[in-house]
């Protein structure tokens, strides 16, 4: 009886207000709090998106490489372009989700992309059907609608989950992020579990069963899918506001035109876009103001990102050179998000300490930078030394010929000997053993330091940069900065291109570099933090609902801003007391 009555009570909570098309209507809350019930299908929508994106990418590289017979280069030359298409794309459906359809249903149609990418992906790897020219193909097109699945709903997901949350719930929204972002590490790690055993030990059509492992992903996004139509009748769904990409464009261009024809007589504007304001109404003016702060903050963060996506790539390749290789970030992200939430912030905002936003997202470009340095290290005593001796002998053979005396091949800088014969002169022949330092003699275990290092970073920094986004975008651009931050994930993998290529340094002198780079980004990033001030979007509506904004209106809501940063951040470990708005 006590159940039916907690469950009873469970959906008597009707606090969360919806608005759709002008209409209101109610929701229950999770268990009396003040989390809306619609949240839970999103994070679980999310955990099986993921699950599908990362458990197809985990093989990914194998089946280019086993199944359509690619070299490592051009496989890994696809794999990259796939990714880096897959942070583009989320431009594109911010602009469906902002300008056309609204978040819900920009979700839904691409996700209907996004499976049928999947089974395409799929269909392409059973060998029966067609030749290699039709598995190419079939994959290539499966790839390219999964880039413009997983892309076109990454900035629309984590909008529509803060859009759920009522103005005064800040902190529950701050958490939800973190939940958020757990559920996308959760999925992840089952993911890069399960697939790839999925291939290895099961066989299927006389060979590695890439189609059970494609198809696996394909059918969690389909569950997905459903789970997120499921809480259709909870969300709360803000519709579209028009093309409004378009008319920021336009009022840009305007602004510029308008600021390139004045002349020294025209009265002064206190900023730039203020030469449209005989055309644009102000309140648009000021949100792409507020947009463009944003924007312009994002411009350093793609060094990040060039840092923490190594783990993929060049830290793996440093485990191989040991004793064995592991996966710590993502188990160490859900165990340290709950930690930094329930115990790290908590014990900082005691102290009376103003952790805003950017101060997070520069610390956690710090432990970024020390976590290659940290990764130098190891690189120093994994790196293979050849210890070469030489020995000239008599000539016993015919001087053209070629004899291999001894040649062991190790397993990715394992301990390797090398023996062999070749003709410097005519009738001497040299002898050169090679050996290397044995590679086992340097633990796994050294490289838990950088991974602690860079998750603290990752918690730090790409969490809070998601929550940022969301809550200082105005209600019709939420999405095109989730997308917008999304880009600096991007941009960041082109640097690390740019760098790895171009350079042509030892590895441990190129995760020096990186560090050193890092430092200085954090460094330019903190002065452009310290002159940023933070806003509330949802005060535009409050104050002006006519959708105009003048320059009094503009001075009031800046004097709302810095009690609303003081509520967002610390009012759930102090009460408000003063303190900077300053980063």
């Amino acid at each position: 009886t006590s159940n039916v009555k907690l469950f009873c009570d469970f959906l008597t909570e009707h606090e969360l207000k919806i608005h759709e098309n002008g209409k209101t209507s109610k929701s229950p809350k999770l268990c009396g709090t003040n989390y809306p019930v619609s949240i839970s299908f999103i994070v679980v929508n999310e955990f099986c998106e993921r699950f599908s994106y990362y458990g197809m990418k985990a093989v990914l590289t194998l089946y280019f490489i086993n199944y359509l017979h690619w070299d490592p280069n051009l496989s890994t030359a696809v794999y990259h372009a796939f990714s880096s298409l897959c942070y583009f794309t989320p431009v594109l459906g911010a602009l469906i989700a902002d300008s056309w359809l609204g978040k819900f249903k920009t979700i839904i149609y691409l996700s209907v992309v996004y499976v049928i990418g999947h089974i395409v992906k799929s269909v392409g790897a059973i060998p029966s059907v067609g030749d290699s020219t039709i598995h190419i193909v079939l994959s290539m097109v499966g790839l390219i609608l999964i880039a413009f699945g997983t892309g076109g709903i990454k900035p629309c997901v984590a909008a529509f989950g803060g859009d759920q949350f009522d103005e005064e719930h800040t902190n529950e929204r701050r958490k939800f992020f973190s939940i958020f972002y757990m559920s996308i590490n959760g999925g992840s790690v089952l993911s890069t579990l399960i697939t790839p055993i999925l291939r290895g030990d099961v066989q299927c059509f006389g060979g590695d069963c890439y189609a059970l492992a494609f198809g696996v992903p394909a059918i969690l996004m389909v569950i997905a899918l459903v789970v997120f139509i499921s809480g259709s009748g909870m969300y709360k769904k803000s519709p579209p506001e028009g093309n409004i990409l378009l008319d920021v464009c336009k009022c840009m261009g305007l602004a510029i035109k308008n600021r390139w024809k004045s002349s020294k007589y025209d009265p002064k504007k206190k900023h730039w876009l203020d030469w449209a304001e005989d055309k644009y109404p102000r309140r648009l003016i000021h949100e792409i103001k507020m947009v463009l702060r944003v924007l312009v903050l994002y411009i350093p963060l793609p060094m990040f990102w060039a840092l923490f996506d190594q783990q993929g790539s060049r830290w793996t390749l440093q485990a191989t050179r040991m004793n064995m290789a592991f996966m710590l970030n993502a188990l160490l992200i859900l165990v340290f998000v709950p930690i930094f939430d329930m115990v790290v912030y908590p014990l900082i905002g005691l102290c009376r300490i103003n952790l805003t936003p950017l101060k997070k997202m520069a610390v956690g470009m710090i432990f970024a930078a020390l976590a290659f340095g940290s990764a130098t290290l190891v690189e120093v005593n994994v790196t293979v030394r050849l210890n070469i001796s030489v020995y000239v002998i008599p000539a016993i053979i015919e001087p053209t010929t070629l004899v291999l005396l001894a040649f062991s091949v190790p397993a990715l800088a394992y301990s390797t000997n090398l023996l062999y014969f070749f003709f410097q002169d005519p009738g001497e022949i040299i002898l050169q053993k090679m050996e290397d330092v044995k590679a086992n003699n340097v633990h796994i275990a050294w490289q838990i330091p950088q991974y602690v290092l860079i998750t603290a970073g990752e918690v730090m920094f790409s969490i809070t940069g998601l929550e940022f986004s969301y809550s200082q975008a105005p209600a019709n651009m939420k999405s095109v900065l989730q997308a917008g931050w999304l880009l600096t994930v991007a941009f960041g993998n082109v640097i690390v291109l740019i760098v790895a290529e171009g350079a042509g340094l030892d590895q441990w002198m190129e995760f020096l570099l990186f560090a050193g780079l890092l430092v200085a980004v954090c460094i330019i990033f903190s002065i452009m933090a310290y002159f940023y001030t933070y806003v509330d979007p949802d005060e535009l509506d409050k104050l002006f609902p006519d959708k105009t904004v003048n320059d009094d209106d503009e001075d009031n809501l800046k004097k709302n801003q810095k009690y609303h940063m003081d509520q967002t951040d610390n009012s759930m470990y102090l009460n408000p007391i003063e303190k900077r708005t300053k980063m």
